[in-house]
C-alpha cells in the first residue's frame, strides 16, 4: 500500500495543477516533443515566438512561431485539442478600364468556373467605380471573372473578356 500513494499523489497534483496535462503522441502542440501538451509546451511556444529557441512549430504552417501559435497551444493545454493549419482568408481584387460610352451609369461583376461560363452575377447594385473584390472565394479554386457596362436606359453590354483568378490553397 505504502509504494501505491506516491503515484496517487503524483496523479491529483497533476489534476489540481493550474494547467492539464494531456499526452498526445504526434501532437503537433508537443513543441518540446516529450509526449504531453502542458505548461512546458506553452513556454516553448513563447521562447520560439520571442527567438529565444529555434522555431520548429508547424501548427499554423511549418516554421512559422507567432502570438497564435502561442494562443492554440495554451487553448491545447487547457481543453486537450490542437487547432493547427492556418486560418486564410482569400479574396480577389478586379480592377478595368471605363468603357468609351458616355451614357454609362455603372458596372455589373459576373463570376464563373470556366472561361466559356456560365456567369453568376455578383453584384446586387451597379458598381460605380472601376474596381470590386470578390471575397467570397473559397482556396484552391479557380474563378473567371467577366464585367459589363450598364448605360442610363438599363441597357448591358456583352461580357468583358474573361480574367482568371487561381486562388492558392490554403
Amino acid at each position: 500500500m505504502r509504494r501505491a500513494f506516491p503515484a496517487v499523489l503524483a496523479v491529483c497534483m497533476s489534476l489540481l495543477s493550474p494547467f492539464a496535462v494531456w499526452a498526445q503522441t504526434g501532437n503537433a502542440c508537443d513543441l518540446n516533443q516529450d509526449g504531453v501538451v502542458d505548461v512546458r509546451d506553452i513556454q516553448s511556444a513563447i521562447n520560439m515566438v520571442l527567438g529565444l529557441a529555434p522555431c520548429n512549430a508547424n501548427i499554423v504552417a511549418a516554421g512559422v512561431c507567432n502570438i497564435i501559435v502561442v494562443r492554440r497551444v495554451t487553448n491545447a493545454v487547457l481543453t486537450g485539442t490542437c487547432s493547427t493549419g492556418a486560418t486564410v482568408s482569400h479574396s480577389v481584387s478586379l480592377s478595368w478600364t471605363a468603357s468609351t460610352s458616355s451614357n454609362i451609369t455603372g458596372y455589373n461583376v459576373y463570376r464563373g468556373a470556366a472561361s466559356s461560363g456560365p456567369f453568376t452575377k455578383l453584384t446586387a447594385n451597379l458598381v460605380a467605380v472601376l474596381n470590386y473584390t470578390d471575397t467570397a472565394v473559397q482556396a484552391g479554386q479557380t474563378y473567371y471573372y467577366v464585367a459589363t457596362a450598364v448605360d442610363n436606359n438599363s441597357n448591358e453590354s456583352s461580357y468583358s473578356t474573361p480574367a482568371q483568378a487561381v486562388i492558392p490553397s490554403p
